[in-house]
């Protein structure tokens, strides 16, 4: 067992310790009692609509592949071959069985394998002994979302709260059509990026346009905790609507306020006011000190492209802005001269809830 002291304890309102953010040791811990265990948003269920259609992706570091089997059955394994280790499916199509570029090694929809060649040489080489590895698949609406242990608990049990909560906001999921994925990499850990998404106490600095339109005062600009999930509500202004009004977008449509919802560990789902929209971020880490992931903008299919554009342009902006801040803490946390820093609690309480998940996920008491 791993035995990891944090100095100051989180409950007073300390952060996790700045080495958190670049020691190859928490990073190792994550991959393993984080990330091979939690449910992660991968795609939508259109990628995989006929017999035979797949998709590959990854769960933290875990290549997967999402396929078909059947009319009624969707299935996920992990996305590496049992012969030599080599990721067997990349991008998306659809065959009546899996190929491993490699040696040919071929396996079924059901993950079994179906051919080694030169494999009737071996004497005891047994084909049932090396399927590919499962993993479990399960939806919300139309999103796939994947989880690496195949003994994972429902992913309703996960995101308790946030369907109800989407379900109100005027946003019809069967009504979104993917219109774009962006992916990207950043040079921070990735627990900054989902901290700086988890409070707005930064907002009125760091996000004048935003918080032109959006109500971030802390008095209006409401923070929901659970166990696995949190949310942030805020309102739109009236100001916003005034002629003449010097703002970067008017919120017009059937979406009347802004949702942000938190998914532990690593995903985010954003609701704009205005036209019906929906995003989902996925972060994760790929080393110490640096991140990557994607984001997939959905949009009603009434929505127009110019109207798709205006928002998306509102959103990447903000999301700029928040990339420029997330690695300029980085780097204050490698110089290691504030070993840890503290929160303010009333506005940053859905941060510290994450970071003792973290902890807790981490540190054998």
């Amino acid at each position: 067992m791993t035995t990891i002291e944090i100095p100051k304890p989180l409950a007073e309102g300390w952060t996790l310790p700045a080495t958190w953010y670049s020691d190859p040791e928490i990073l190792r811990l994550e991959r393993e009692r984080i990330f091979k265990r939690s449910w992660q948003y991968v795609g939508h269920i259109d990628l995989v609509t006929s017999p035979g259609s797949f998709f590959a992706s990854q769960v933290g570091h875990v290549p997967i592949v999402v396929v078909r089997e059947d009319e009624e059955t969707v299935r996920g394994f992990v996305n590496v071959c049992r012969h030599r280790g080599h990721i067997v499916a990349r991008g998306s199509g659809c065959r009546t069985t899996l190929q491993c570029p490699y040696h040919a090694w071929t396996y079924g929809l059901d993950g079994s394998l179906r051919r080694a060649p030169r494999s009737e040489r071996e004497p005891g080489f047994d084909p049932s002994g090396f399927s590919l590895l499962p993993i479990s698949i399960d939806t919300w609406g139309p999103f796939l979302f994947a989880n690496a242990d195949p003994d994972a608990a429902p992913l309703a049990d996960t995101i308790t709260g946030i369907p109800a909560l989407v379900g109100s906001s005027g946003v019809d999921l069967s009504s979104l059509r993917l219109r774009e994925r962006v992916e990207w990499e950043m040079p921070a850990n990735w627990k900054n990026a989902i901290e700086n998404y988890l409070e707005c106490y930064h907002c009125p600095t760091a996000h004048p346009a935003l918080a032109k339109v959006v109500d971030v005062d802390v008095d209006s600009y409401r923070l929901v905790e659970r166990e696995f999930t949190s949310s942030q509500f805020g309102s739109i202004r009236p100001s916003v609507y005034a002629e003449g009004a010097n703002v970067a977008y008017v919120p017009r449509g059937e979406v009347e306020g802004a949702q942000y919802h938190f998914i532990w560990p690593n995903t985010t789902v954003n609701i704009e006011a205005g036209r019906t929209n929906l995003s989902l971020d996925v972060t994760f880490p790929s080393a110490p000190g640096r991140s990557k992931g994607w984001t997939d903008y959905y949009y009603g299919v009434d929505v127009s492209d110019e109207e798709a554009a205006e928002l998306m342009a509102f959103a990447s902006q903000v999301a700029f802005e928040d990339q420029s801040l997330v690695e300029s803490v980085q780097e204050g946390l490698d110089s290691g001269m504030v070993p840890q820093g503290r929160l303010l609690l009333s506005s940053e309480k859905l941060l510290a809830h994450f970071q003792r998940r973290i902890r807790d996920a981490l540190v054998d008491d």
